[in-house]
């Protein structure tokens, strides 16, 4: 079935797990291109953790990968769900869990997860245990009519673990924290019995050059037309309210688009946004004392290489 096939048992009869390798960091420093680079050099496929990018249409907003950039290799839970749907932290697990099945089992290469999206990076690999709870009607539409600063404030006193690391603007995410905090108490704590076996690397340029990093790709992506592009998602029936609800460059681009904010302010408060965004993913991260934080793709490789040899 080859070296990397999905769970098997050696002579000893000890459970082997199956290698994968994760890099993560904050938004603009460079994992997506670190991603294919080590899938063209180890053989092997990535697997989007992103929790925008798993929407169709939501392309330059989010800055996904282009086809060419992916240099013919093999993307995973990238434009998979309606963006007028809801696509949860559940959904995501599930199907990347079949896609790291997927990889070994049929294709017989390595699943290199790639994102910033730290919850869905540590649930899928087992850093935290997913939290059953079901949807709780009543209380999110007693929810709803707060403000953010009063939801975020609630989700302080109740899960200040949470609360550090969640996107702020995220009503939604803020909404559903307090909805698994007022049922089990705190977020859960990383999962001992994850499945696989990971190697964990991260990359966090310096913030001079990421805040540089961030305000060019901000730049290319309204040149590319992301302003026409949120403009088309909404003719073709996605909400104000549900772009909003999408986070950061859509809430900012649905404001726009109803003439709530001048183009000056959109670029201004974005560009804050993500950089506020980026420190958070940081902080969300540097909790993994099992990541290595590279600084070059060759580095990188050399790690890979040794961990997949071992």
């Amino acid at each position: 079935m080859g070296r990397h096939f999905l769970f098997y048992k050696s002579r000893y009869s000890r459970l082997v797990k199956p290698k994968v390798i994760a890099i993560v960091g904050p938004t603009s420093s460079g994992k997506s291109s670190l991603g294919i680079y080590l899938a063209q050099k180890l053989k092997g496929e990535v697997i989007s953790a992103d929790s925008r990018q798993v929407y169709k249409g939501l392309n330059i907003g989010t800055g996904k990968v282009t086809k060419k950039e992916m240099a013919s290799i093999k993307h995973h839970l990238l434009s998979i769900a309606s963006p007028k749907k809801q696509f949860t932290v559940d959904d995501f697990v599930k199907r990347a869990e079949q896609a790291v099945s997927l990889i070994y089992q049929t294709n017989n290469k390595i699943p290199i997860v790639v994102g910033g999206t730290g919850l869905y990076v540590d649930m899928v690999l087992g850093r935290m245990a997913y939290p059953a709870v079901p949807p709780n009607p009543a209380l999110r539409t007693q929810l709803e009519n707060k403000s953010l600063q009063k939801l975020f404030t609630q989700l302080q006193k109740l899960d200040p673990r949470r609360a550090a690391t969640i996107e702020r603007g995220n009503k939604r995410r803020i909404i559903r924290a307090i909805e698994i905090a007022k049922a089990i108490g705190m977020s859960p704590l990383p999962d001992p019995e994850s499945k696989y076996n990971v190697l964990w690397l991260g990359i966090n340029p310096p913030q001079e050059k990421l805040h540089k990093n961030i305000h060019t790709r901000l730049l290319a992506r309204m040149k590319a037309g992301m302003v026409a592009e949120a403009r088309r998602l909404h003719k073709s029936g996605l909400s104000y309210k549900r772009m909003e609800a999408l986070g950061l460059e859509y809430r900012h681009l649905a404001r726009l688009l109803q003439k709530k904010i001048s183009e000056e302010q959109f670029l201004i408060e974005l560009e804050r946004d993500i950089k506020n965004y980026a420190k958070r993913q940081h902080r969300w991260f540097k909790r993994n004392q099992n990541i290595t934080w590279v600084t070059s793709k060759t580095q990188a490789a050399l790690l890979a290489k040794a961990f997949l040899s071992r």
